[in-house]
């Protein structure tokens, strides 16, 4: 981390020096995990509030994953234009800023009254997202200089970013059974209000030097180029796949992504250096990172519309019932970290992603009366190991043979695949599932049963095609990651931007 310098010692807006502990550095850490866990909650609240705010809204099946994909589109395109804004323009400022922008967008999607307002609301709510969340991890790591602070510090951050997804399916479906879906949006603008209020006095400045050039071409053209994506794949849910509209903004999509490795290339200050990617470990781990989230993402959306539309579960019973995914990532965590360095990444990853495979072959066999504790219980336990078992090494891999001053990139680079792979496997899944469910009753006489069933048949279809890129994600691992335990980094990937 580049150096920092002092302005008014002692004041709210003093900037932190690099070798004195901030004083008032914990008390700063519970505001920054504060904008965590809203951030972490505002995605697992909407999958549950989604069945009734679809209802409300008039959304139609084709288009209901842009309520999940305007948020992770905006979220993982941004990201790294995200870090680079908070390391220059400064971090206390970003956070603040971001902290804002995040609670507007929540009251514009809780008040929203058509489908378009609602994806607007969640693609601003990704935007600043991707402003608050490496501004958040850029302060933890310049107020917490010593290592054994600093590990207990992202301990705290990560605990925050594993259980909040669990409190938010419970939050989740308490305000959208008691209350309203809406809620699921307008509770960020009090924690958000607790947040801003808190950060002024008590959260420091801190800012890189040197040269403060940003690559706002490559961060539009590649946010540009996955939305085109993304909306190729929902027309061919409507359209079908040999649609001129469909074939078009694929097309164009991928011209885009293409242009955008053009910028990188020539581009002085690059937004993504390609010198992270052409590593083959890393390049591994960024593919398996994308595929991975393609596969599950799609199914956590489609877990949520299955217990609520299917099984007839309350919202919060179809919380509850989601929570043995982040029971299996919880131990799957754990016995990672202790595993890894004796074992190294790869035979973890390659078990990860059999298990979570495995898992998402056992959900196609689901009905409409199929046994929770028999059948959905073990299989999503299975999926949170295999998640967990994945993702663990791959922060560590992300920063395989990576110099100091790549770090940032590297890790907001991890994230950013994430959120990508999720946004593009949501609407691709989404997509079969569509098809799936018009082919069913095209060839059925239509009444409640039928209809009942093609619901199924189409979440059925889902999970195998997840299965198939998760699959893939192992055989990408297999290929491609060739480190060594001993090649690891011990810190992980820590800092984005």
């Amino acid at each position: 981390m580049p150096g920092t310098t002092s302005t008014m010692p002692g004041g709210p807006d003093a900037e932190v020096s690099p070798s004195t502990p901030h004083p008032r550095r914990w008390i700063a850490l519970a505001v920054i995990a504060i904008s965590q866990l809203m951030v972490v909650l505002d995605a697992t609240i909407v999958n549950i509030a989604l069945p009734q705010a679809q209802a409300d809204l008039g959304i139609s099946n084709a288009d209901r994953q842009w309520v999940v994909t305007a948020y992770t589109l905006t979220f993982g395109g941004l990201l790294l234009l995200g870090g680079r804004i908070a390391d220059y323009w400064g971090r206390k400022r970003t956070f603040l800023v971001g902290m804002v922008g995040f609670a507007i967008a929540s009251a514009i999607g809780g008040l929203a009254t058509t489908g378009g307002m609602l994806f607007a609301a969640r693609a601003l709510q990704g935007a600043f997202g991707a402003l608050l969340a490496p501004a958040s991890l850029a302060l933890l790591t310049v107020l917490f200089t010593q290592a054994t602070e600093r590990a207990k510090a992202f301990a705290v951050y990560g605990a925050i970013a594993g259980g909040g997804s669990a409190v938010g399916l419970l939050l989740g479906g308490v305000l959208t059974q008691y209350a309203d879906w809406r809620w699921c949006l307008l509770v960020n603008i009090p924690i958000a209000a607790v947040a801003l209020f808190a950060a002024i006095p008590l959260v420091p400045e801190s800012r890189a030097h040197g040269n403060t050039r940003y690559d706002v071409p490559g961060a539009v053209v590649v946010t540009a180029g996955l939305v085109s994506l993304v909306y190729g794949f929902t027309r061919a849910a409507e359209d079908g796949w040999d649609a001129t509209a469909t074939i078009g903004f694929i097309a164009a999509g991928v011209v885009l992504l293409a242009a955008f490795v053009v910028i990188e290339m020539r581009s002085s200050h690059p937004l993504l250096p390609l010198r992270i990617l052409l590593d083959r470990n890393r390049g591994g781990s960024y593919l398996t990172s994308t595929l991975v989230g393609a596969g599950l993402f799609g199914a956590f959306l489609f877990l949520t519309f299955y217990f609520q539309n299917s099984l007839g579960y309350t919202p919060l019973e179809a919380g509850l019932a989601s929570l043995p995914i982040t029971l299996g990532v919880l131990i799957a965590a754990g016995v990672a970290s202790q595993l890894m360095p004796r074992i190294g990444p790869k035979p973890l990853m390659l078990a990860g992603t059999v298990l979570a495979a495995a898992a998402m072959l056992s959900l196609t066999r689901i009905d409409l009366d199929t046994s929770f504790l028999a059948h959905l219980l073990p299989a999503q336990v299975l999926l949170g190991l295999g998640l967990g078992f994945t993702f663990v090494p791959l922060s560590s891999l992300a920063l395989v043979g990576v110099p100091e001053h790549d770090a940032g990139a590297a890790s907001a680079t991890l994230n950013a695949t994430q959120q990508i792979g999720g946004s593009l496997g949501t609407a691709l899944l989404n997509t079969f599932f569509t098809s799936a469910v018009t082919a069913y009753l095209a060839s059925r006489v239509p009444n409640q049963a039928t209809a009942a069933q093609a619901q199924i048949e189409g979440y059925t279809v889902a999970f195998a095609w997840g299965a198939g890129l998760i699959l893939l994600a192992g055989v990408a691992t297999l290929v491609l990651v060739k480190v060594r335990k001993d090649e690891i980094p011990s810190g992980g990937a820590v800092h984005v931007g």
